[in-house]
């Protein structure tokens, strides 16, 4: 792994079992295909399911402080759980990851534990037994340009987009895990903290990515950091008048969909929502 002043960059890699998991009644399916809804593994109706990370690399080392050392980085229009997507950590150097969606405690005894852990409530996510270790030692920024909820429309769920009203890519607050499977092989995985969601998402969902906003970003990161006190504090959603919405295609439902078409705007049959709040 290469350091160029004090900073560092590597990706992780990680079996992924051709992306087939089996469901409750034991079938083997492709977990991460289904809209996010109650009933499905690692995603219910309080938790953000989907996002996207379109920047491309140079902006995001602008952004975030890191070097880049062979990066082996796509940007992706419809990140699904369970896929890789990249992290910022600090373990006395920032490095940029690509990590598994989905934190698999280090004691789980398979990797299907991560399906039920990609969002974390930072209200609690210090005490609960899966994330209190990693609160303390192990949090990241995860990056993204924006990130998708659903409403109800009727019968429907009408997938919303949600971003920065400057276009800038923002860090949801993250931690992260290293787990070993039985056959000896180190993966490294990732949650997202939720928090309320603010006056703009809102009407949309009631939960939201905690946004870490300039200098939350660092003490985030900052490793001699470990008072959930203070690190709750930073865990609040990214003001709603810095951001804008609105619907897209249903096309984003499936992970299957990963191009400039999942975030293009669309009619619907509701009333417009502001697209921005002042």
């Amino acid at each position: 792994m290469a350091k160029q002043d004090g900073l560092a960059v590597a990706s992780s890699t990680a079996k992924e079992n051709g992306g087939t998991t089996r469901n409750n009644e034991g079938n083997a399916e492709d977990d991460h295909r289904r809209v996010p809804g109650k009933g499905q593994p690692g995603i219910d109706d309080e938790m953000c399911g989907r996002y996207t990370l379109m920047s491309d690399l140079a902006e995001l080392q602008a952004s975030f402080n890191f070097e880049d050392d062979g990066l082996d980085y796509t940007p992706s229009y419809n990140i699904a759980p369970t896929q890789q997507s990249l992290v910022v950590t600090n373990e006395g150097v920032r490095r940029c990851q690509s990590m598994r969606w989905g934190l698999i405690p280090f004691w789980a005894k398979d990797v299907k534990a991560g399906y039920r852990m990609i969002n974390a409530a930072g209200e609690t996510a210090a005490q609960k037994a899966a994330f209190r270790s990693a609160f303390r030692k192990r949090r990241c920024l995860v990056l993204a340009d924006g990130f998708f909820e659903w409403r109800k429309e009727g019968k429907s769920r009408v997938p919303n987009y949600f971003l920065m009203a400057d276009h800038k890519p923002l860090a949801f607050a993250g931690l992260w895990e290293r787990w070993r499977s039985p056959d000896g092989e180190w993966v490294r995985s990732f949650t997202i903290l939720t928090t309320e969601a603010n006056a703009l998402v809102e009407p949309v969902h009631g939960r939201m990515p905690a946004v870490l906003m300039d200098e939350a970003k660092a003490l985030w990161l900052d490793p001699l950091t470990e008072a959930p006190d203070i690190l709750g504090k930073l865990l609040t959603p990214a003001p709603a008048g810095e951001m804008q919405t609105y619907p897209v295609s249903s096309l984003v439902n499936s992970p299957k969909n990963d191009g400039p078409e999942c975030i293009q705007r669309v009619e619907t049959s509701l009333p417009e929502e502001p697209r921005l709040l002042h």
